[in-house]
C-alpha cells in the first residue's frame, strides 16, 4: 500500500470515530504535511483518493471538508483515473532521477548553466536583503525582477509593465495558477495532442474535461479543430506554441495571431506556456501569443528553468486583468516565491551579461541536437521519422502505427537509460508509437551507448 492510501485510510478511521464529523474542515494540505512528516503532493493525493471515495468534498479557496455518511462511496470512477495518471507520471519522473542517461528528463544538462556565477549572485544579493525584504517580494514577488523581466519583452516588442507579472515558484506553479483562475471544476478546457504530461495531470487533478487538438509535427496546430472546441464552450486553453513539449514545433506568426482571434471571438482564455522561446537557433526569437493580445486574454507564463538556473524555481505569470485573482490564489496556495532566489537572480540580470549566456547555450544545444540526431538516423530503423525542432532540446521520434514504447521504456529503465514514452503525452493513447528523448546531453559515453542500446532495442521489436 503506498503512503498516500495508507495517510487517506488513516482519515477515513479519524472520521468514523468522529474525530472529524460531516461537515467540518480537516486541516490544509500544508498542516497536514506537516502533522504526517509526508510531503504535500503525498497529502493532496490522499484527500483526491478520499474525495473520489465520497469521504471528502472540496470548496474552491476554502479547503477539504468532510462530507455526509449517505455521499460516501457513490462518487464516479474518473478520480481513479487521474490518481493512476498521477502514479503513472511519478514513476516516470523517478525513473529519470535513478537512471545513468536520462532522455526522459524534462531538465536540460545541468552542465550548460552557470551555478558558480549564480551562486556567487545569490551570495551578493543575500548580504544586502533587509529585514523587510521577505515582506516585501510576497505576491506579486520582488519588484526589482518583475522591472527587469518586463524590460526583456519590451525589447522583444511584447507590452508587458512591471506590475502586470506575478513571481511564481516557477512555471508550473504559474501554470497551474492560469489555470486556477480561468477554469472552475467540471469546466472543458483545450490541451494539445500531443501534449506536455504536466497539462494532462493539471487538468485531472483540478477534476476538468478536457479536448485535444492535434498538434503535427510537421503541419502544426489544426486551427479547424480548435474553432469546433471553442465553439463548443470550453473556458481555457493551453498551449505551447513556441518549441512545443513533446514535438518541438513553432507556430508561425499568423496560426498564433489566428489562435488569439479565435480566443477573442469565443471568450476563451488563453494559458501560454512560454518556457522554451529564449532556446530558439535561429537569428530572432519566435513571438508569444501575448505579442498579438490586445484584450488581455493571454495568460502567458515562463521560467528561467530552461534558460538560466534549473532548481532555482523561479517563473512568472503574465497578465494585468487577472494578475490580484493569480496573488489570491498563490497567497492560499504557496504563500510565495523563495525572495532570497528572486533577489539573487535579479542580482544576476542586473551585473551579467544574460544575453551572452543564452548566445553560448543555444549554439551548445544546437551542435548537440545535430550531433545526437545524426547518430539516431544511422542506428534507427528508415521508417522512423525524426522530428528536430529549431529550438529547444527534445526530439520527437515516430515509429510505425503499430509500434509500442511503453515495453522499450520499461527495459531500458531497467538498464539505467530512461526515455519519454508516448503514451504519457495523451489522454487517448494515440501516440503509444512515439518517443520523446532529450539531447541536451553530449553524445560521448554513457550517451552514446545509450542511443546504441535504443537502437538495438528497437530493431528486436521491429523483427
Amino acid at each position: 500500500m503506498n503512503r498516500y492510501q495508507q495517510l487517506a485510510n488513516d482519515i477515513k478511521q479519524q472520521i468514523e470515530n468522529n474525530t472529524w464529523r460531516a461537515g467540518e474542515k480537516i486541516p490544509s494540505v500544508r498542516m497536514s504535511s506537516r502533522n504526517y512528516s509526508v510531503s504535500a503532493a503525498t497529502v493532496l493525493q490522499a484527500y483526491q483518493l478520499l474525495e473520489s471515495e465520497g469521504w471528502l468534498t472540496a470548496k474552491p479557496q476554502s479547503g477539504y471538508f468532510v462530507t455526509a455518511v449517505i455521499e460516501r462511496g457513490t462518487q464516479a470512477v474518473a478520480p481513479d483515473i487521474r490518481l493512476a495518471y498521477n502514479d503513472e507520471l511519478c514513476e516516470f519522473l523517478h525513473s529519470n532521477m535513478e537512471a545513468r542517461t536520462s532522455f526522459g528528463s524534462p531538465l536540460p544538462d545541468p552542465q550548460l548553466y552557470p551555478f558558480e556565477t549564480l551562486t556567487r549572485h545569490l551570495a551578493s544579493a543575500g548580504r544586502k536583503m533587509s529585514s523587510q525584504s521577505i515582506i516585501q517580494d510576497m505576491p506579486p514577488g520582488n519588484e526589482s525582477l518583475r522591472r527587469l523581466i518586463a524590460q526583456r519583452y519590451l525589447s522583444q516588442g511584447v507590452k508587458v509593465l512591471a506590475e502586470d507579472i506575478v513571481i511564481t515558484s516557477g512555471a508550473m506553479e504559474a501554470l497551474n495558477l492560469s489555470l486556477q483562475v480561468s477554469t472552475q471544476a467540471e469546466d472543458s478546457i483545450v490541451i494539445e495532442s500531443p501534449a506536455f504530461y504536466g497539462a494532462i495531470q493539471a487538468a485531472k487533478r483540478h477534476n476538468l474535461s478536457v479536448k485535444e487538438v492535434a498538434m503535427d509535427p510537421m503541419n502544426g496546430l489544426c486551427l479547424s479543430e480548435l474553432e469546433k472546441c471553442f465553439s463548443e464552450g470550453v473556458k481555457a486553453c493551453w498551449l505551447m506554441p513556441n518549441f512545443h513539449n513533446p514535438t518541438g514545433v513553432t507556430l508561425d506568426d499568423e496560426t498564433k495571431q489566428s489562435i488569439v482571434e479565435l480566443a477573442n471571438r469565443y471568450q476563451v482564455t488563453l494559458i501560454e506556456d512560454d518556457v522554451y522561446s529564449e532556446l530558439y537557433f535561429g537569428e530572432q526569437k519566435p513571438k508569444p501569443l501575448k505579442y498579438w493580445d490586445e484584450e488581455d486574454r493571454v495568460l502567458m507564463c515562463g521560467s528561467f528553468s530552461k534558460s538560466l538556473c534549473p532548481g532555482y524555481r523561479i517563473g512568472w505569470v503574465v497578465n494585468r486583468s487577472l494578475s490580484a485573482k493569480v496573488q489570491k490564489q498563490q497567497l492560499i496556495s504557496t504563500l510565495s516565491g523563495s525572495s532570497p532566489i528572486q533577489q539573487g537572480i535579479a542580482h544576476y540580470l542586473q551585473f551579467e551579461s544574460y544575453d551572452s549566456h543564452l548566445r553560448k547555450l543555444r549554439r551548445e544545444l544546437s551542435t548537440r541536437q545535430q550531433l545526437l540526431v545524426d547518430k539516431l538516423k544511422v542506428t534507427l530503423p528508415e521508417s522512423c521519422q525524426i522530428h528536430a525542432p529549431q529550438g529547444g532540446y527534445f526530439v520527437w521520434l515516430e515509429f510505425d502505427k503499430g509500434f509500442d514504447t511503453f515495453p522499450l521504456f520499461e527495459q531500458l529503465k531497467k538498464e539505467g537509460i530512461s526515455v519519454g514514452y508516448g503514451s504519457l503525452f495523451s489522454t487517448q493513447q494515440q501516440h503509444k508509437h512515439c518517443l520523446r528523448l532529450n539531447v541536451s546531453f553530449e553524445c560521448i559515453g554513457d550517451v552514446d551507448a545509450a542511443i546504441c542500446r535504443l537502437a538495438e532495442l528497437v530493431a528486436q521489436r521491429h523483427e
